[in-house]
């Protein structure tokens, strides 16, 4: 009986074992990815605080194109499983295609708002009493954003082919091109940003360019691959030759990706503008929240894998028509995600004290950075169910209910919450940003009711092709 209720919570052998074979290498690509680019802002940091600062605000800027991406290749992404699920290479084909197509729209647009608006946006984050200081950061940003707005195209191109993989079931050979690529990047940043082997020193530019080049080495190595094993996957023949995708296909995959596209990119925009809240607060702010979020990332790779894990499992289950199935695997696969971030958690806490010595920077941002790593830290299981949660009523394509639970949630509540706090108290950054983490709490119950009623059990791909 004992050994039944550890079952129907925490599933048997083989099923953690599935779990573990699609997981483990979307955490390990994720985590040395996370892991370089805390290198990269620890390379950076190493030039000063403008600069740290600089890059930083340029990233979370570019949050809202990247996860506008993610969105546009997770609403086809759904359709991708199913079919995979139900044997339909032509559909994979289909889906592969819409994905390049909706990549190009959103990239050009990336590229355009960074050269015509660049700098107002910078600006946006911008507080402090010291007019140099402002001057400069927005300096280094500048020189970084001219550079990195270009890293967006292969950025794009990659991720349409390592999500394509990811959705059936091919994680090892992203994760292989993920770590040349990591490989690549560390290289070129101690090279190009320091000056090394004879290249002259570019400081953040030296940054942005080894991570262009990084992202062409990764798409090389994943599309090579793929056109290779054509005989693996039948749905690889004939991919590019043809930019076809039937009308009604094409129309729902449009209808399901155009929530997801907004959601993601209404809670990049909230992030965004949550962190531009939290500048307010002046550029130690600014600062402190870049260490935390660097390393955070780090510890996140756990329940973000879990993620796409649910999404890739259930998707298939619903696909193959295994409703039933695809509920119970769901329950244990958010209690895998939990489990393992309270661990992630637990490490990240033991940490939080150390790593914000590694920066070349004052006494008070460390200690911010510290705090907010120790808030972050108690957090992050919460945070792992709602992120469980959102991969559960995504794999369904109830997209709608997706973004209200998701995106909607960040700009009518998260959003709000920030703005009053920094606008109209003038408290200290950190219980601002004590409250505005905790508020996930709320999300994590809205999560719970939503995944328990069944709301995304849907077969979305029967007698569409």
């Amino acid at each position: 009986m004992n050994r039944l209720n550890i079952n129907q919570y925490l599933g048997n052998r083989e099923f953690l074992k599935q779990f573990l074979l699609i997981a483990m290498p979307i955490a390990i690509q994720n985590g040395i990815t996370n892991f370089v680019n805390m290198l990269d802002n620890l390379m950076v940091g190493q030039l000063g605080t403008h600069q740290m600062n600089g890059v930083s605000i340029v990233n979370q800027i570019s949050l809202i194109p990247f996860l506008c991406l993610f969105g546009a290749m997770a609403g086809a992404g759904i359709f991708t499983a199913q079919f995979y699920g139900s044997g339909d290479s032509e559909g994979i084909k289909y889906t592969f295609r819409f994905k390049i197509g909706v990549g190009a729209v959103v990239v050009t647009a990336a590229i355009c708002t960074a050269i015509l608006f660049g700098g107002d946006l910078i600006r946006l984050f911008l507080h402090s009493e010291s007019r140099e200081d402002v001057e400069l950061t927005l300096k280094y940003g500048m020189d970084y954003m001219s550079v990195a707005m270009w890293s967006f195209i292969p950025f794009c191109l990659c991720q349409v082919y390592v999500s394509t993989l990811r959705e059936v079931g091919q994680t090892v050979v992203p994760m292989k091109a993920g770590l040349a690529a990591v490989l690549v990047n560390v290289t070129l940043n101690w090279v190009m940003i320091f000056g090394r082997l004879g290249f002259p020193e570019m400081g953040v530019k030296g940054a942005a360019l080894a991570t262009i080049c990084a992202r062409i080495v990764e798409f090389i190595i994943v599309a090579v691959w793929l056109h290779t094993h054509s005989d693996r996957y039948s749905f690889v023949s004939g991919l590019l030759r043809s930019a076809y995708i039937p009308r009604r296909l094409f129309v729902r995959v449009l209808v399901k990706c155009i929530p997801l596209m907004i959601n993601e990119s209404s809670w990049a925009f909230g992030i965004t503008v949550l962190n531009q809240s939290y500048s307010t607060r002046g550029l130690d702010a600014v600062a402190g929240v870049n260490i935390c979020s660097t390393l955070s990332n780090v510890f996140s790779v756990f329940f973000i894998a879990a993620g796409d894990a649910i999404a890739i499992i259930i998707g298939q289950l619903l696909g193959a028509g295994k409703k039933e199935e695809a509920r119970s695997s769901d329950r244990i696969l958010c209690n895998y995600s939990v489990l393992g971030s309270a661990c992630m958690g637990l490490l990240m806490a033991v940490c939080s004290p150390f790593y914000p010595l590694l920066y070349n920077t004052t006494q008070d941002v460390r200690h911010l950075a510290t705090v907010m790593l120790t808030i972050s830290a108690l957090m992050l299981p919460i945070i792992a169910y709602t992120n469980a949660a959102y991969f559960t009523l995504r794999s369904g394509g109830n997209t709608f209910v997706t973004f209200i639970f998701d995106g909607c949630y960040m700009l009518c509540v998260v959003v709000p919450l920030s703005f009053v706090l920094t606008r109209f108290t003038d408290w200290p950054i950190v219980p601002i940003y004590a409250i505005c983490q905790m508020s996930e709490a709320v999300k994590a119950v809205i999560g719970y009711v939503m995944v328990r009623k069944g709301v995304w059990v849907n077969n979305i791909v029967e007698n569409i092709t």
